[in-house]
């Protein structure tokens, strides 16, 4: 999809595209809405997954496995990933590296 150029004032302002994070299985999110990517172990994150589920903000995209990380974004909802936290935290610092001017 090509952004088209738009003019503020004088300056040429071109927007930049957002920056995805892959989460497993085609899924992916914006990586500058991404507040915490956490392990699903513990009794507070179950907690937090049953109260998003209750309050219809779970997104489950772990297309039936088992849920190995949990991302919470700034929009309050809560996504389930069968990916690794370690390992989608290792993609969202490899995308916040590759733009250091974001």
């Amino acid at each position: 999809m090509k952004i088209p150029d738009t003019t503020i004032g004088r300056e040429r302002f071109r927007p930049t595209e957002p920056k995805l994070l892959s989460i497993g299985f085609g899924s992916t999110v914006v990586a500058d809405r991404v507040v915490a990517i956490v392990s699903p172990n513990s009794a507070p994150m179950k907690r937090l997954k049953d109260e998003a589920k209750k309050e219809k903000r779970l997104i489950d995209a772990t297309h039936g496995r088992r849920t190995r990380s949990i991302i919470v974004v700034d929009s309050n909802h809560v996504i389930l990933s069968a990916i690794q936290a370690e390992t989608i935290s290792q993609r969202f610092t490899m995308l916040r590296d590759d733009n250091p001017a974001s």
